[in-house]
């Protein structure tokens, strides 16, 4: 495999977390007796221009098909933090009706509808029919097709275009950014989110990996990308969503406005890197050892619940749960079933386990002895949404970082 930024060889692998269905295929019960696919979940390192990544064993036009089951309205927490930076990002940039924004990857329009609310002209870029569909029926203008350098060249030109997850996403990644660069006005902003390569590492968060996920992505690897196709990042903030996430400013390398002036925090995240030796191979190249410590003391914890009788569930139908029972090997047999509020998942099961998915009733007709958090980044929303389970001595299981149980 080449590198899909640079073109070099891959030689180094980061983790090999072997064979995994896409995380996002959740089967309906007639499906349960027919064959899965499964593909390689193998991440390699770039000795060159240091992008993690894997290959692209299942084409994301059939990943992000018309039966993509991911919601982001269904997290109040996202939701708050979209309403947040719809506010901020409207009086940094003045925006206003006579402005354009267009967000890559507009999911359901759960952040989109918050500049329509202020009246700026928005319009979304979706390639997955049932998210676009609730988009629209909020009134959001959308694009149902992928974002690249040929659909760019026949868009207006934005005053702000913004991708929150999409950038690990895109198999090509270097014409999607040629693309962002086309799209945008000579004096437009770019913000793109991302989960942070050094959290992944430092927090052994090896479950957000999964075919979706074309890279994982530092901000040495993403100043790199974007520079050479003619962007450049002016600032970067860091973010506590997904296990911590950075979220880019980028402009056009040739905009010499003041306003676009470059941030001390860009040069601090750098070095954080590279103290870290994100900017050498030695940096990438115990990961896997953190990972199989987790899946023992994982399954060690389930296997002793199951002798003692306990009855375990889990909250979250989400794709970081399904890498994490599926690199551990866990069925039915040890959790009972997974919780999920949003109806586009439940009454299925989670790919290659078999959990069945339900709604959030079937935890009181059960009342479990434990709850795992699969979604562990938004662990504080799931706590506050099952208050109730203290009335039986519920516990609340975190599988990473570290096992943790929580009272």
């Amino acid at each position: 495999m080449k590198c899909r930024h640079c073109g070099n060889e891959l030689k180094h692998e980061f983790i090999d977390l072997f064979n995994s269905p896409p995380s996002n295929s959740y089967l309906t019960y007639n499906q349960l007796n027919e064959p899965e696919i499964l593909y390689p979940l193998k991440v390699l390192v770039c000795d060159n221009c240091f992008l993690v990544q894997i290959d692209e064993y299942k084409k994301f036009d059939e990943i992000f098909n018309s039966e993509y089951a991911y919601f982001s309205s269904f997290s109040s927490s996202w939701l708050e933090h979209s309403k947040k930076y719809v506010d901020m990002i409207t009086e940094k940039l003045d925006l206003d009706e006579n402005s354009l924004v267009v967000e890559i990857a507009s999911n359901d329009g759960y952040l989109l509808q918050y500049f329509k609310e202020k009246a700026i002209p928005c319009l979304g870029i979706e390639p997955t029919a049932s998210t676009a569909e609730v988009a629209k029926s909020k009134g959001i203008d959308v694009v149902e097709d992928f974002f690249n350098v040929s659909l760019a060249s026949s868009l207006k030109k934005a005053d702000l275009i913004l991708g929150n997850n999409v950038l690990a996403h895109v198999p090509d990644i270097n014409d999607f950014v040629k693309g962002l660069k086309l799209a945008l006005k000579p004096n437009g902003v770019i913000t793109m989110e991302f989960p942070h390569l050094l959290n992944l590492i430092n927090y052994n968060q090896f479950d957000t990996i999964y075919h979706e996920h074309f890279s994982y992505l530092s901000l040495i690897a993403v100043k790199r990308i974007f520079e050479s196709q003619g962007l450049k990042i002016f600032d970067v903030e860091e973010l506590a969503t997904h296990g911590g996430s950075l979220r880019v400013y980028a402009t056009h390398i040739e905009n010499n406005n003041i306003i676009y002036k470059l941030n001390d925090s860009v040069d601090l995240i750098l070095n954080e890197e590279k103290d870290a030796k994100l900017d050498k191979i030695e940096g990438y190249l115990n990961f896997e050892e953190n990972a199989q410590k987790i899946k023992l003391d994982f399954l060690e914890f389930l296997l002793k619940a199951k002798k003692e009788g306990k009855s375990v569930v889990a909250y979250g139908a989400a794709a970081k749960g399904n890498t994490l029972l599926n690199y551990c090997g866990i069925k039915s047999d040890l959790i009972k079933f997974v919780v999920d509020a949003s109806p586009h998942k439940q009454n299925k099961f989670m790919p290659f386990s078999h959990i069945p998915i339900l709604s959030k009733e079937a935890i009181e007709n059960e009342k479990p002895d434990y709850i795992i958090i699969l979604p562990w980044n938004i662990k504080e929303e799931v706590i506050n949404l099952l208050t109730y389970v203290k009335d039986w001595n519920c516990k609340y299981v975190l599988p990473t970082p570290e096992l943790k149980i929580i009272d």
